[in-house]
C-alpha cells in the first residue's frame, strides 16, 4: 500500500511532465485499435452484403471463380446453356429458380463518354434485374428496365455521377457498345462498398454481355419449404451432372469472404506493422522520462531508502507510475482508436467506398489487445529507470540531483553497440552479394535489426562527435548562445542519443523508401529506353481485353508503320523432362513484337520463335526443365488441341519487363485454338513513321475517342504513369511512418520540457547574470535543431544504406540502377530542423517565463 501511495503521489506530481508520454502511448494504441475497428468493420460490411446477395444454391460454369469473377481472355463471362434453368426446376427439392447474367469485364460511361466506374478500385457490374437482386435493392424512382433500351443504375452511382431518369448510358463490353437511357434508380438495403450496378432486361444483358440469348453465367436456386441448402445441392448436382459448378449460399458468402479477406489482411498487417513502429519509438520517450524523472528525484529516492525503503520497493514505485501512465493512455487511446476508425470511414465514403456506422464493429478482443499492449509496452519501457531507481543508495540524499554515469556500463555498451552495429553490416554485405533474392531478403532483414539495434545502442557514444561537427557547421555563428546550446546536448549524452534515435528510426524507414522507390523508377525508366522499340502502347487501366473494333480503329489510324497485337493464352506445357504444368500461360504475338521488345536471348534468335510451330523459353525455365534451342514441348491450349513446339530462342532472365515470358506467334496459336476460343488482345503496340510520332500520337487517341476503356500512352506517358504510381504508394507509406515522426517529435519535446525543469536554478543563474529571455529560448531551441539533425543523421544515412542494399536485391529481378533521391534526403535532414524548432517553442517559452528569484531559490 506505501509503495501504491508513492506511486500515485509521484505521478500527479509530475502528471504534466507524464503528459507527452501518455499521448505517445494513446496515438499508438488509437491506431493499432483504430486498425482492429475498421477492419472489421470492413469485414462484417462485405459478410452483410455477401450473405444478402447469395441465394440458397447456386449454379454457374465450371470454369467460372469461387467468387463470380467473370474476366476472361476473351472478354466476356464463363457461361452455360439456357437448358441448364429447366433441369434445375425440376430436381427435388426445388422452390424457384432463375437464370442470371452478369460480367464485371464492362466499361460504362456517360453521354459525354465520361466512365462512370467507381474511383475506389470497386467493380463495375453489368447484369440481369432478377428476384435475388430485389432482395438487396428497393427502387426509388422509375422503374426497371422492360426493353433494350432501358437501364436501372444503384442510387449511389447516380447520386455521384447526377443521373437521372432519360439520361443516356452506354455499356461497353467485348461484344460491343450498347447504348440505353436511364429507365429506373435503385438504393441498397444493405451497405454497398461501393460498387457501381447498372441493371439491364433478361435478354438485353445475354445479347450485350455475351451476344447471345440462350446462355446464362449463374442460376439461383431457391429451396423448397423444409429443404435444406445442403441437401438442395445434392438434389441439383446429382440432376445436372458433373460440368457444372453448384454452391451453397455459405460456400459462395465464403468464397467472397475469403477474397476480400486477403486485401484487408495485407491492409491491417501492414497499418499494424507502423503501429508497432510508433511503439518502439515511444519506447525511447517512455525510457527517457522515467530516466530524467528518477535523476531528478535521485536525493529524493535516497531519503526514501535511507529511511527504510528496500530496493524492491523504489523499483517498484516506479514500475506502478509506469502502470498507471500505460493505463491512463490505452483508455484513452482505445477510445481515440473507435474515433480513427469512423475518421478512416468517412474517408472511404469520400473515394466512393460507402461503409455505414450502423455496421461498426467493436470486437471485445480490441480494447483487450489496446490495453495490454499500451500497459505492456510502458512497463517494460519503464524497466531499465526502475531498475536504476533501485541502485540508488541512501547517501545520494547527500547529493545534487543527479548521478554520474557508470564509466563501466558506458564501456558495455559501446561494446554491445559495436558488435551489433558490425553484425549488421556484415548481413547487408552478404545480402547485396547474395545470388539469390530469396537468400538475400533474410540477410537484409537480419541486418536491418541489427544495425538499427546496433545505433540506438552505440548513439550516445557517437553523440559527442556528431553533435560538435553540427555545432561547427551551425550554431557556432550564434556566438556564446551556440556555444551553449552545444554543451547542453552534450552534457548527458545518453539521453541526447535515446531522443535522436526516436527520430532516427522513422527517417531510416523513409530515407530507405525514397532510395527503393527513386531505384525502382530509374531502373524501369531505363529499361523502358534500352529495350522497348515502339513508340506507344495501347492497354485498358482496368486490365479489360481490346476488342476488335477498337483493334481496327488502332490500325486504321494514320501515319502508323506497324500496329503489334499482344495476346496472353492458357496452355499446359509438358517439357522435355516429362513434367507437367497444368495452369502454364504463354505471351502471343505479331513476329514484329521482337522490334517492339529487344529481348535479350542466351540462345538462338527471337525472331524465330514467331515462326510456325515455335516458341522461346526463358532462361530459369529452360534449365529447370533441361531444355535446350531445338528441344519440343508439348503445349495444350484450353479450348483447342495440344502441338509440338520447337525452342527456337531462350531468353535472358536478365531483364524487368516480360521477364519469364514465352514467345509464340498468334498464327502458330490460331492453328491449335477455334476462332472463338481465341483471347482477345491485351496490350497492343504502335510504332509511327519516321518525322510522324506527334501526328500519329494525336491520331490514335482521335480513332479511340469511341473506346474510352482504353488509354493510349507514348514512352514519356509510361515513364510519368510508372513513376506516379510508386509516388503514390511511397506518400501512402510516409503518411503512415508520419505517426511514427510525430511520436518522436513528442519526444524531443520532452526531453526538451524536462530537461528545462532539471536546470531550472542553472537556468535561474544565467538570468540573473544578464541572459534575455529571448537568448535563453534561442539556446533552446538551437539544442533542439541539433538533438533532432543528430537523430536525422543518423536515420538518413542508416536509411540509405538498408535502400542500397535493398536495390542490390531488385537488381537481381532486373531493376539494375541505383539511384540515391537527394533532394528529398535534404529536404527530409532541413525538414529536420525546423521539426526541432517546432519541438523547442513549449519548453522555450515556459523556460523564458521562468521567475528568475524563484528559479534560483529552487534545490
Amino acid at each position: 500500500m506505501t509503495v501504491l501511495k508513492t506511486s500515485l503521489r509521484n505521478f500527479f506530481a509530475h502528471k504534466g511532465r507524464m503528459a507527452l508520454s501518455a499521448v505517445a502511448v494513446l496515438l499508438s494504441v488509437a491506431f493499432v485499435c483504430g486498425t482492429l475497428v475498421f477492419t472489421d468493420t470492413m469485414n462484417t460490411t462485405f459478410d452483410k452484403l455477401f450473405q444478402a446477395t447469395a441465394s440458397d444454391v447456386t449454379v454457374s460454369a465450371k470454369t467460372s471463380s469461387d467468387t463470380g469473377e467473370t474476366t476472361s481472355r476473351t472478354g466476356k463471362p464463363p457461361v452455360m446453356p439456357a437448358s441448364v434453368l429447366g433441369e434445375v426446376r425440376r430436381a427435388q427439392g426445388v422452390g424457384a429458380a432463375e437464370g442470371t447474367v452478369f460480367s464485371t469485364s464492362v466499361t460504362v460511361v456517360d453521354a459525354d463518354k465520361d466512365k462512370l466506374s467507381p474511383s475506389s478500385g470497386a467493380p463495375t457490374i453489368v447484369g440481369n434485374w432478377n428476384d435475388n437482386d430485389s432482395r438487396t435493392m428497393k427502387i426509388t424512382s422509375g422503374a426497371a428496365p422492360r426493353g433494350p433500351d432501358q437501364v436501372m443504375v444503384d442510387a449511389d452511382t447516380a447520386d455521384k455521377h447526377h443521373l437521372k431518369l432519360g439520361d443516356e448510358i452506354g455499356v461497353i463490353t467485348a461484344v460491343g457498345t450498347h447504348r440505353t437511357h436511364v429507365s429506373g434508380i435503385a438504393a441498397f438495403t444493405v451497405t454497398n462498398p461501393g460498387a457501381a450496378i447498372f441493371y439491364l432486361d433478361t435478354r438485353t444483358a445475354q445479347q450485350t454481355l455475351v451476344g447471345r440469348t440462350d446462355v446464362y453465367t449463374n442460376v439461383n436456386v431457391t429451396a423448397a419449404k423444409g429443404v435444406t441448402d445442403e441437401q438442395l445441392k445434392k438434389n441439383v448436382a446429382s440432376a445436372l451432372g458433373a460440368g457444372y459448378k453448384v454452391q451453397t449460399a455459405k460456400e459462395v458468402a465464403d468464397a467472397n469472404q475469403k477474397d476480400i479477406e486477403s486485401f484487408l489482411n495485407v491492409m491491417k498487417y501492414g497499418m499494424l506493422g507502423f503501429a508497432g513502429i510508433a511503439f518502439l519509438v515511444g519506447i525511447f520517450l517512455i525510457i527517457n522520462t522515467f530516466s530524467m524523472l528518477v535523476a531528478q528525484r535521485t536525493r529524493e529516492i535516497g531519503l526514501m531508502r535511507a529511511i527504510g525503503s528496500s530496493r524492491r520497493q523504489v523499483n517498484r514505485s516506479v514500475l506502478v507510475e509506469a502502470l498507471l501512465l500505460g493505463g491512463v493512455g490505452s483508455v484513452l487511446g482505445v477510445g481515440a482508436g473507435v474515433g480513427i476508425a469512423v475518421g478512416l470511414m468517412k474517408l472511404m465514403s469520400q473515394m466512393g467506398m460507402h461503409l455505414s456506422t450502423d455496421d461498426l464493429t467493436v470486437a471485445w478482443t480490441t480494447p483487450v489487445i489496446g490495453l495490454v499492449l499500451g500497459v505492456v509496452v510502458t512497463v517494460l519501457a519503464a524497466y531499465l529507470p526502475a531498475r536504476r531507481a533501485g541502485k540508488v543508495s541512501p547517501m545520494a540524499a547527500l547529493r545534487e540531483a543527479g548521478t554520474p554515469a557508470d564509466g563501466r556500463a558506458g564501456t558495455v555498451r559501446a561494446v554491445v553497440g559495436l558488435v551489433l552495429t558490425g553484425a549488421g553490416a556484415a548481413s547487408l554485405y552478404a545480402a547485396a552479394n547474395a545470388d539469390k533474392a530469396t537468400q538475400g531478403s533474410a540477410w537484409l532483414g537480419l541486418g536491418v535489426v541489427l544495425t538499427l539495434i546496433g545505433l540506438v545502442v552505440v548513439g550516445p557514444l557517437l553523440v559527442g562527435g556528431l553533435v560538435r561537427v553540427l555545432s561547427a557547421v551551425l550554431l557556432r555563428i550564434f556566438g556564446p548562445i551556440g556555444r551553449m546550446a552545444e554543451r547542453n546536448a552534450l552534457r548527458n549524452p545518453r539521453r541526447t542519443g535515446a531522443t535522436g534515435a526516436a527520430l532516427m528510426i522513422g527517417l531510416a524507414l523513409v530515407a530507405c523508401l525514397s532510395v527503393v522507390g527513386s531505384s525502382m523508377v530509374a531502373s524501369a525508366t531505363d529499361q523502358l529506353d534500352k529495350t522497348v522499340g515502339t513508340d506507344f502502347i495501347i492497354q485498358s487501366d482496368n486490365g479489360e481485353v481490346i476488342t476488335p473494333q477498337a483493334v481496327k480503329a488502332v490500325k486504321d489510324a494514320p501515319g502508323l508503320e506497324r500496329v503489334t497485337e499482344y495476346k496472353l493464352v492458357d496452355v499446359s506445357l509438358t517439357t522435355p523432362d516429362g513434367r507437367t504444368s497444368k495452369n502454364g500461360m504463354i505471351n502471343a504475338a505479331d513476329p514484329t513484337y521482337a522490334q517492339d521488345l529487344r529481348t535479350k536471348t542466351v540462345s538462338g534468335t527471337l525472331a524465330d520463335a514467331y515462326g510456325p510451330d515455335s516458341m522461346s523459353v526463358p532462361e530459369g525455365f529452360a534449365k529447370k526443365h533441361g531444355i535446350k534451342q531445338g528441344s519440343t514441348v508439348g503445349v495444350g491450349f484450353r479450348g483447342g488441341r495440344t502441338a509440338e513446339f520447337t525452342v527456337r530462342a531462350i531468353t535472358s532472365d536478365d531483364g524487368m519487363i516480360d521477364n519469364g515470358a514465352m514467345y509464340v506467334s498468334i498464327a502458330t496459336v490460331g492453328k491449335y485454338l477455334p476462332a472463338d476460343r481465341m483471347p482477345l488482345d491485351l496490350l497492343l503496340f504502335a510504332t509511327a513513321k519516321d518525322g510522324q510520332e506527334t501526328a500519329a500520337y494525336q491520331a490514335l487517341k482521335s480513332a479511340l475517342h469511341d473506346y474510352p476503356q482504353y488509354t493510349v500512352r507514348d514512352q514519356t506517358d509510361y515513364k510519368e504513369e510508372l513513376q506516379n504510381q510508386i509516388g503514390q504508394l511511397l506518400n501512402m507509406v510516409y503518411a503512415l511512418l508520419a505517426l511514427a515522426i510525430i511520436v518522436a517529435v513528442l519526444g524531443v519535446v520532452n526531453t526538451l520540457a524536462l530537461s528545462v525543469v532539471e536546470r531550472t536554478r542553472e537556468i535561474g543563474l544565467m538570468r540573473a547574470i544578464g541572459l534575455s529571455r529571448r537568448q535563453l529560448r534561442r539556446m533552446i531551441r538551437l539544442e533542439s535543431v541539433v538533438i533532432a539533425l543528430f537523430g536525422a543523421l543518423l536515420g538518413l544515412g542508416l536509411g540509405m544504406g538498408w535502400g542500397a542494399t535493398a536495390q542490390k536485391l531488385l537488381a537481381l529481378e532486373g531493376l539494375k540502377v541505383l539511384e540515391i533521391p537527394w533532394v528529398t534526403i535534404a529536404g527530409v535532414f532541413i525538414g529536420s530542423a525546423f521539426v526541432g524548432l517546432f519541438a523547442a517553442l513549449i519548453p522555450a517559452f515556459r523556460a523564458g517565463r521562468m521567475n528568475v528569484l524563484n528559479a534560483i531559490a529552487t534545490e
